[in-house]
């Protein structure tokens, strides 16, 4: 499944110099990602996709869907989640855990400090 560049798309040409295939091209002024280059990254040395990864407006870059029903399905969660304003479970689970982890480092902090003194 290809990425797509979205009409939030800032032109910031970020997405350009971090895709590994080149899969990004400017056409007549709209930046496309050549669905037959882009890999999502896969098989690189990259966890995510780095067009999205590197997009300061987070919308810029999205999945394209394959097919209909994955698309239908796509569009329907995004705006179920926008209208009853919740989160994607595994959102609240990496807030959650970044959270617990972000107090561990800081209760580790002191010791850390103490002990190279």
């Amino acid at each position: 499944m290809a990425y797509k560049i979205t009409s939030q798309c800032i032109s910031c040409d970020l997405c350009l110099s971090v895709c590994p295939t080149g899969a990004i091209k400017i056409v007549d002024g709209n930046r496309w990602i050549d669905p037959a280059l882009c890999t999502n990254c896969v098989g690189s040395i990259y966890t995510v996709p780095q067009c999205k990864a590197g997009c300061p407006t987070c919308d810029g870059c999205v999945k394209q869907p394959s097919d209909y029903w994955e698309g239908w399905f796509a569009n329907y969660n995004r705006v179920l989640g926008k209208l009853t304003n919740k989160e994607d479970y595994w959102d609240r689970w990496f807030n959650c855990y970044s959270k617990k982890f972000s107090e561990q480092l800081q209760k580790r902090q002191p010791q850390v400090i103490e002990a190279k003194a």
